[in-house]
C-alpha cells in the first residue's frame, strides 16, 4: 500500500480552495450524495459541487435545519439520515437506489468528534458507530447506485487525528477499557482510512474508487462538546481564548478545508486512481510510526491486513455485506 501513497505534486497546496480545484470541471449531469453537506465544510463541498451543475442531495438528521442552510444552493435536494439509526439509513438507500438513479459521487463527510461516552441502540460506541459503520451501512446499501455508472468515487473524511491510535478490534467499543474521548475519535478516523483501502479493493473492478480525507485544521460546530479549558490544555487556545501565534498556520478556512474532498471527488488525475489517503490536495506520503510532523499517513491506517479485518467485522457489527 505504500507505492500508493505517492505525492502527485497536483500544483495546489494547503492554501488552495474547494473552488480553486474544481475551477474548469464541468459536472452537469453528474449526482452527488453529501452526508452532513448543510454544515462546516460539508456545507461548502456540496455548494461547490452544485456550482459545477452536479445535483447534490443532502441526507440530514435534522431536514428542516438543512433546508435552511442549502435555501440559497441550486441543485440541491435534502433526505433524512441519521448515522446512528440503521434503520434511517436503509430506508434512505432504499428510496435512492429505488430511483433508478446512478450515484457518482458519495461524500461520506458528516462526523461527530470528542463526544461524552454514548452508545447506539447496539451499544456502539458512538463515535465509532456515527463516523465509521453508518458510512460503511450506507456505502453498502447504495452499492447497486455506485456501479451503474462504471466510474464513481466515494470520499471518506478521515484526520490526521488518526496518528494518535491504530484500530483496536479488540475492544472497539470501549466496553473493557476506560473511554477515552480522543483516543475513540483517533480509532474512527483510522477506521476511515482502512474502510476505503478496502473499499477500493473490492470496488475497482466495478469503476468505483475509493478516496480517504485529512481535511485540515478547521474552526467548525464539530469542536462543539470541547470546551475552552480543555482547548487551551491541548495549547489550541492561550490564555485569551485565542489561538496561539505559533498555532495559526495550522489553520485552514473552510473553503480550504473542503479543497482536499473535491479535489478528491472530481480531479482527473485521479481517474485511474484510488484506495489512498490524501491532504491539502494531494495524495500524502506513507511516513513511519515515529514521523515528528504533522503530515504523511501512519502504517496502521493503511495496513491491507487491518482493513479486511475491519471490512469482516463491520460486516458483522451492521449485518450488512
Amino acid at each position: 500500500m505504500t507505492a500508493r501513497q505517492t505525492p502527485l505534486h497536483s500544483g495546489f497546496d494547503s492554501t488552495s480552495t474547494a473552488a480553486q480545484v474544481i475551477d474548469g470541471i464541468d459536472l452537469h449531469g453528474k449526482t452527488a450524495i453529501v452526508t452532513g453537506g448543510h454544515s462546516g465544510i460539508g456545507l461548502e463541498t456540496t455548494r461547490v459541487l452544485a456550482q459545477a451543475g452536479a445535483t447534490v442531495i443532502i441526507p440530514a438528521r435534522a431536514p428542516d435545519k438543512a433546508h435552511e442552510a442549502l435555501r440559497d444552493i441550486v441543485r440541491t435536494e435534502v433526505s433524512r439520515i441519521d448515522l446512528l439509526d440503521p434503520a434511517s439509513i436503509d430506508a434512505f438507500a432504499q428510496q435512492f437506489v429505488a430511483s433508478g438513479r446512478s450515484l457518482d459521487l458519495l461524500i461520506n463527510n458528516a462526523g461527530i468528534m470528542a463526544v461524552p461516552l454514548t452508545r447506539d441502540a447496539r451499544g456502539y460506541e458512538s463515535q465509532f458507530a456515527a463516523n465509521h459503520l453508518g458510512h460503511f451501512q450506507l456505502t453498502a446499501r447504495l452499492w447497486p447506485a455506485l456501479t451503474r455508472t462504471g466510474r464513481a468515487r466515494v470520499v471518506t473524511l478521515s484526520s490526521g487525528a488518526h496518528r494518535r491510535a491504530a484500530f483496536d478490534f479488540d475492544d472497539p467499543n470501549f466496553e473493557h477499557h476506560d473511554y477515552d474521548k480522543w483516543i475513540a475519535y483517533a480509532q474512527s478516523k483510522t477506521a476511515g482510512v482502512l474502510f476505503t483501502v478496502a473499499l477500493d479493493r473490492r470496488g475497482e473492478s466495478h469503476g468505483v474508487r475509493a478516496f480517504a480525507v485529512h481535511p485540515g485544521r478547521i474552526e467548525t460546530g464539530l469542536q462543539r462538546f470541547i470546551t475552552m479549558e480543555e482547548l487551551q490544555a491541548l495549547g489550541y487556545r492561550n490564555r485569551d481564548g485565542e489561538i496561539p501565534e505559533e498555532q495559526r498556520a495550522f489553520y485552514k478556512t473552510v473553503q480550504q478545508g473542503a479543497a482536499t474532498t473535491v479535489w478528491c471527488a472530481t480531479n482527473p488525475a485521479l481517474d485511474a486512481m484510488g484506495g489512498v489517503y490524501c491532504e491539502n490536495s494531494d495524495i500524502a506520503a506513507a511516513v513511519t510510526a515515529n514521523h515528528a510532523t504533522l503530515d504523511g499517513v501512519l502504517p496502521w491506517a493503511i495496513d491491507q491486513d487491518a482493513a479486511e479485518r475491519l471490512w469482516a467485522l463491520s460486516e458483522t457489527m451492521t449485518g450488512v455485506r
